[in-house]
Formats: C-alpha cells, sequence, structure tokens
C-alpha cells in the first residue's frame, strides 16, 4: 500500500492505515536497529579502554546530541515543506524548496562547525569533567565538530527522501553509516594487532587513535554517506530531483516558512538537550563511576525507542502528504494510529530490555560496577516507555502538519520544570538513582500532555503551503 493510492481512496479501512504505517515505520525501524546495534559495538570497543575512555565521550555526549538536535530542526524546516508539496501535487515547487535547503544546509553547518571548534577546548570544564578525562572529551568534541555541515546534508537529504515517501532508501544509508562507524573505528581505535582466525594469523591494522579514533570514525561516516546521500538525489527519485533544471535563488517565502518550522523545533531540540548537559553536570560531580554508568544506561535505552522514532518519521510523512491533499479525515485518523503502534511497540521494547538489562551491560562494559550500576538505574526509567512512545509518535505527527511551536514549549517546561528540578531535589538524596527516576516522572509527564494536544486536535490548522 503506497501513499499516493490511499490520497486517492475516499474510504480508507482501518487495516490499510496500519498497513500503511508499519510499511513505511519498518524500514526506519530497521535502520534504527542497526544503528542501534552498532552504537552498542561502538560504546563496546570504547569501554573495553576502560571507565575513564567511555567517561570522556559520555561527557560531551550530551553537547553533542545538542548539536544534532540543532541541526534536526535546521533540515526538518525545508522537509516539512517538500512533504506537504509532494501532498499537494506541486512536485517541481519541492525541488526549489529542496535547493534552498541544501543552500542552507551548507552555509549553517560551516558556521556551527566553527563555533564549536572555538569553544572545543571549554566545554568539557564547563560540564564539571575529572582532570583525567578533560583530554580525551576535548579531542573527541573538537573531531566531531568537523563533521557538522555533513551531518546537516545528510539529516536534509534522507528527510526530503522520506517525505517522498521512500523510507527505503535514507533507511539503508542510515544503517550503512552505522556500519561503516564500526569498521572505521576497528580501524582507528586500536593498534595494529594479529589476530587467530581458523587457525591463521591476520594482521588488522589500525591506528591506535583510542578515542580520538571513535570521533574520526564518527566524522569520516558522515562525509561519506552525506556525498551518497547528495548523488542519489541529484540522481532523482520517483518524485522530485535535483538532475532536473531549476533555480538556486533564495526564495524569501521559503526561507520563512522554513525559519517558522525550524526555529521553534532548532530551539526545542537546544533546550531539550541542554537540558541533557545540565543532567550532565549534575551527575559529573557523582564520580567516574556514575558518568560511564549513566552514559551506558542511555545508549542502552536507545533500543526501547527504536520502534517510536521509526513510526514518529514515517507519521511525519504521511501527515505532511494528507496535510498537503487537504485529507483532513486522513490526517486525523492516521495520526491516531501512529501514535496507538509506538505507544504498543515501545511498551514491548522496554519490557524486553527490562529482563535483558544485565546481559546487555556485561556487552557494553568490563567493568562490573558499572555493569551493575547502569542495570539499576536503567531499570527505573522502563516504567515510562509507554508514555514516552506516545510524546515521540505525537512529535513526528505535529512536525508534518508544521506545528512545532507549541510542542517545543511543552517540551521545554517538562524538561527544565519537571526533570530537572525533580533530578536536583533527588540526586543529593539518592545520586545516579535519583536522577533516573526524574526522567521517568517527567517522560510520563511529557507523554501525557503530548496526547492531550493531539486529541484536541488544533496542530491540524498548522498547514505551511
Amino acid at each position: 500500500m503506497k501513499i499516493d493510492r490511499i490520497l486517492t481512496q475516499k474510504n480508507v479501512t482501518q487495516a490499510e492505515k496500519v498497513r500503511l504505517v508499519l510499511s513505511m515505520s519498518l524500514p526506519a525501524i530497521l535502520a534504527q536497529l542497526t544503528s542501534i546495534a552498532m552504537q552498542y559495538i561502538d560504546a563496546g570497543m570504547v569501554g573495553s579502554l576502560g571507565a575513564e575512555a567511555t567517561a570522556s565521550i559520555g561527557l560531551v555526549s550530551s553537547t553533542t546530541w545538542l548539536i544534532g538536535g540543532s541541526c534536526i530542526g535546521i533540515s526538518a524546516g525545508f522537509y516539512v515543506q517538500i512533504a506537504q508539496l509532494i501532498g499537494a501535487g506541486r512536485d517541481r515547487e519541492a525541488e526549489e524548496v529542496l535547493r534552498q535547503g541544501l543552500k542552507a544546509a551548507a552555509v549553517i553547518g560551516i558556521l556551527i562547525s566553527a563555533v564549536c571548534m572555538l569553544i572545543s577546548g571549554s566545554v568539557p570544564r564547563w560540564l564539571g569533567g575529572e582532570e583525567a578525562i578533560l583530554g580525551n572529551a576535548t579531542a573527541y568534541f573538537r573531531i566531531y565538530s568537523l563533521g557538522v555541515p555533513f551531518m546537516l546534508l545528510r539529516q536534509l537529504s534522507n528527510g526530503t527522501m522520506q517525505s517522498t515517501g521512500d523510507m527505503k532508501t535514507p533507511s539503508i544509508l542510515s544503517a550503512v553509516v552505522c556500519f561503516l562507524d564500526v569498521v572505521l573505528n576497528m580501524l582507528m581505535i586500536f593498534p595494529t594487532r594479529t589476530l587467530s582466525v581458523l587457525g591463521m594469523q591476520v594482521v588488522i591494522p589500525g591506528a591506535g587513535l583510542k578515542v580520538a579514533g571513535a570521533a574520526l570514525a564518527t566524522t569520516t561516516s558522515e562525509l561519506i554517506i552525506s556525498l551518497v546521500s547528495l548523488f542519489l538525489l541529484a540522481a532523482g527519485n520517483k518524485r522530485i530531483s535535483l538532475a532536473k533544471k531549476g533555480s538556486w535563488k533564495w526564495r524569501g517565502r521559503t526561507l520563512v516558512t522554513a525559519a517558522k518550522i525550524g526555529i521553534p523545533l532548532s530551539f526545542d531540540q537546544i533546550f531539550m538537550c541542554s537540558a541533557y548537559v545540565a543532567g550532565t553536570k549534575i551527575v559529573a560531580g557523582l564520580g567516574t563511576v556514575a558518568i560511564a554508568a549513566n552514559s551506558l544506561a542511555i545508549t542502552a535505552e536507545s533500543l526501547c525507542y527504536m520502534p517510536g522514532y521509526g513510526i514518529g518519521a514515517a507519521a511525519t510523512a504521511i501527515i505532511g502528504q494528507t496535510i498537503g491533499a487537504g485529507r483532513f479525515d486522513l490526517t486525523k485518523s492516521f495520526s491516531r494510529v501512529s501514535v496507538y503502534l509506538a505507544v504498543v511497540m515501545m511498551g514491548l521494547t522496554g519490557a524486553i530490555m527490562y529482563i535483558c538489562a544485565p546481559i546487555v551491560f556485561s556487552l557494553l562494559t568490563s567493568s562490573a560496577e558499572v555493569a551493575a550500576l547502569g542495570t539499576q538505574v536503567l531499570r527505573l526509567e522502563l516504567v515510562a516507555e509507554p508514555l514516552y512512545g506516545a510524546s515521540i509518535g505525537c512529535a513526528g505527527v505535529f512536525r508534518g502538519a508544521g506545528d512545532t511551536l507549541r510542542p517545543s514549549i511543552m517540551n521545554l517546561v517538562s524538561m527544565w520544570c519537571v526533570r530537572i528540578v525533580l533530578a536536583m531535589l533527588l540526586v543529593p538524596r539518592l545520586g545516579l538513582r535519583g536522577y533516573w527516576t526524574a526522567m521517568a516522572l517527567e517522560l510520563c509527564f511529557r507523554g501525557l500532555i503530548f496526547l492531550i494536544r493531539l486529541y484536541r486536535g488544533a496542530w491540524m490548522k498548522a498547514a505551511v503551503v
């Protein structure tokens, strides 16, 4: 079942809606699965170097999320317009928006990279890192910063392909970038070594760069896959192509619309990720073991929200096209189907992770102390996964409609007034367990307020084209 066929049908059954959401979500979910698996391997590789290596990356991870989150907002400002224009059958206009988006991504990406390079030596100190991990944390963040323009171009390219209904290609690219990252990690983190394979001695080359090697692998992967994504767009997909003739001139209306969508979403990501930074700052005072356990618990939990983000990505494309086509009946029903599926699937993954947490942590770290603490805190939070799924599904729906301002404000209130305030109260009494308890309570609160907005329906009036 294809979305363009759905848009032409008067009566669409509930089963057809579920099949469409799942068929568009599955490639993204599989890509998320590959991504998470590679993150586990990545974390395991760095974890084999010891708790300090893990902590040095964990210290700046919330800041890298902040950067990545702001890039998502910038790219969404353009690909949400593309989704709605595709739904309205205005494909050539969608191509014009894409060209302007690529120009904006290149310029803004370079500016963000330059700023990050300038502050790279100060960020780990601002976050309260211990002296033993400052050098590695600085090196990791500095190298990561070089890849920001390529990450932004990849996000825009993949978001555009998804907006046309092509979930498969960007999902494959997401999986490939993770696989490439792991291969490069093996070559860059560890020194040259000899391994015994089927009785034969095989020499594996390596640069021995340790933590810096992990950052270099990530940046190189982003560079390669961003270029591949751009090539695929230039070659053309079924709806839009850069190979066709068109103008690259700036258009005020497109940029203003992109700003209306992207600025609230970027600030949303900045406020959310700055709250993660604040949380890292709170956790940093608990010592290296707590930092490492917190970082690995976040990595482990990412497996749980994999289905939610896959469904959210599909919902953005579906809602964008249904609104562009003026099919508000489908907009309403698809929004609820998407959110319900996100709730159910994240509830299931949360339950599985609760059971498997000790095994997962044994794969991520060689430190028994880090593994034990990580397992305890993760299990505290897993009860909130269904409502976390509701918030992720709703966010995808709202984004497809171009409704980003009010959800951003809701996220801001939830993160800073609930999570951070509770963390400040609970961490001095309960340590890292207090932080993860605060996280669980906040995720439940966020899910509930997002569901209320979904059912009220005002977001459907936010069409941008």
